[in-house]
């Protein structure tokens, strides 16, 4: 029987002053930890009910993994172990050699089961597929098979505009699919557009 794919949220343990600092300098840091750990739960609930794909969380500090009981019960919990942000996804990827798996974040209000669902049904045509954010960066990076994803993060500018061109650069002759563009919620301009889209 074929193993499910495999969905990892990429999540901070929700210490106070350590989570959205971005939107933390604008809404103050209780806020900003409450805003989190509400939109991360909503995201997590959302990908995972009555899911075909596994999904598991990754988490830092490594610690949180083992001893933090911030999230709902049920959900497997790993380290995100050490090194910058590309090292970390490369490695989670990575931990799923022949399996589909993909990444996403845990501030991305809009996402829906439907998204998810059309990600690995793009791996049927593409090596690896992402979801570009308007801001240059991307909500979502997977692949047919997690040990494409070898490389994959070299020199990559994090948390800028060229987040998912840099990346693209390093696909070399990957096929890539891009599916949906979806809003992550890093400061208090994208929470403001968030709740004006609600109202």
């Amino acid at each position: 029987m074929a193993r499910p794919p495999v969905l990892i949220m990429f999540a901070r343990a929700p210490y106070l002053g350590t989570v959205k600092k971005r939107l933390a300098a604008a809404i103050g840091p209780v806020a900003a930890r409450a805003f989190y750990v509400y939109m991360t739960k909503k995201v997590l609930t959302t990908v995972s009910s009555n899911a075909p794909w596994q999904t598991v969380m990754s988490v830092t500090p490594d610690s949180s993994a083992k001893q933090g009981r911030f999230w709902p019960p049920g959900v497997t919990q790993l380290p995100q172990g050490y090194g910058d942000l590309g090292e970390r996804m490369e490695s989670a990827l990575m931990s799923f050699p022949d399996r589909p798996v993909a990444i996403i974040g845990s501030d991305i209000p809009m996402i829906t089961h439907g998204h998810i669902q059309t990600a690995f049904a793009a791996m049927g045509r593409a090596d690896l597929v992402l979801g570009p954010s308007p801001d240059g960066g991307y909500w979502l990076i997977g692949a047919r098979a997690g040990n494409l994803a070898r490389g994959l993060f070299r020199n990559v500018r994090w948390s800028s505009e060229f987040t998912l061109d840099d990346t693209l650069q390093n696909t070399a002759n990957r096929r890539v699919a891009l599916i949906d563009e979806l809003d992550d919620i890093d400061d208090v301009s994208d929470l403001e557009n968030w709740r004006s889209q609600r109202s």
